[in-house]
């Protein structure tokens, strides 16, 4: 006698394996299915149902050629992965994610993270030898990230947990602890945001200067948070430098977009064909020199010193004009 549970568990088997053969190749026709799962036609026939009743868009067609086929659905329905192709994709997003590839470095990291929840223990060796095999490979000029230590801070993200990291500081590198909220990609870096405890106030950290970085136990309550992508990409144009400037530029926001990088300043649109340019630098003239050569009309909003600045290098440069007094 076969039992209800142990036929149900049997057919929901039988089902995931058609599943997975229809993901394997284009077209099966109904005979080379019925055999390989070692059934009958009208079974087939059945399990196809079950798989277009989940969503699964699988087509039938007669004739010289025909078979089944799946085809592509409204949403994406779950994968069936075996464990060749599990590692191969979670390698492939671990050097996507740790290359920081502007377009792609989020959405890698989100796909790993999920595929982390559900990759089994015994094959986290395998993906974790091979990423490191091809980690040099990376290259481009980007500071090496070890991927254990973006995996962990996803995971920190993920599941809201404390995280300790040993981070340089001017007295040298010391402990941190932070609540942390987000990775973002930035140009070929990647940043934590993060809330620092230690400092009580919202902080961007680079991942790649980051040592040491462990998740705590303890769980924390998610914190009324500043937009990621905006606050890291400020602070990596403007706060981390010894002056930060904003200008008031009379061009249009997607000219001057296209123009400063991301990693320089941060470009707002103000309308009128105007924007605010928000940026930093360790010098002033340098700061002035780049405004320049964007080659629009701009005004300086702030620092003070910033436009004392701008009219002693104006002064400067009329005085040079040959004829003028």
């Amino acid at each position: 006698m076969t039992l209800a549970g142990e036929d149900e568990r049997g057919t929901t088997e039988r089902v995931l394996t058609l599943l997975g053969l229809l993901q394997q190749r284009r077209v099966w026709t109904g005979p080379e299915l019925a055999e390989r799962l070692g059934v009958t036609p009208r079974t087939v026939r059945r399990d196809v149902e079950r798989l277009r009743t989940l969503g699964y868009p699988v087509h039938a067609s007669q004739g010289v050629g025909g078979g089944y086929q799946l085809g592509p659905g409204q949403a994406l329905p779950p994968l069936l992965l075996d464990d060749e192709e599990a590692i191969a994709t979670a390698v492939s997003l671990l050097v996507g994610a740790g290359g920081a590839v502007a377009s792609a470095g989020d959405a890698a990291l989100r796909a790993l993270t999920k595929l982390d929840r559900v990759l089994p223990t015994r094959l986290r060796h395998e993906v974790r030898a091979l990423a490191d095999s091809v980690e040099s490979f990376a290259g481009g000029g980007r500071p090496p990230i070890d991927s254990k230590v973006l995996m962990t801070l996803a995971r920190a993200c993920r599941d809201e947990v404390e995280v300790a990291f040993s981070y340089p500081s001017k007295e040298g590198r010391r402990t941190r602890t932070a609540e942390p909220y987000r990775l973002v990609a930035s140009d070929r870096r990647w940043y934590l945001l993060a809330f620092d405890l230690d400092r009580d106030d919202w902080r961007t950290f680079r991942v790649d200067r980051m040592s040491e970085v462990a998740a705590r136990t303890r769980r924390f309550r998610a914190r009324e948070a500043p937009d990621a992508a905006a606050f890291v990409q400020e602070g990596v144009a403007s706060r981390v430098y010894r002056y930060q400037a904003r200008f008031l530029v009379h061009a249009p926001y997607d000219t001057v977009r296209a123009q400063v990088p991301s990693a320089a300043g941060v470009v707002l649109d103000r309308g009128g064909g105007r924007c605010e340019v928000i940026t930093g630098a360790d010098n002033l003239d340098y700061i002035l020199v780049h405004m320049v050569l964007l080659g629009h009309d701009f005004k300086v909003i702030e620092p003070p010193e910033l436009a004392a600045r701008c009219r002693e290098l104006a002064a400067r440069l009329l005085a040079a004009v040959p004829g003028d007094s």
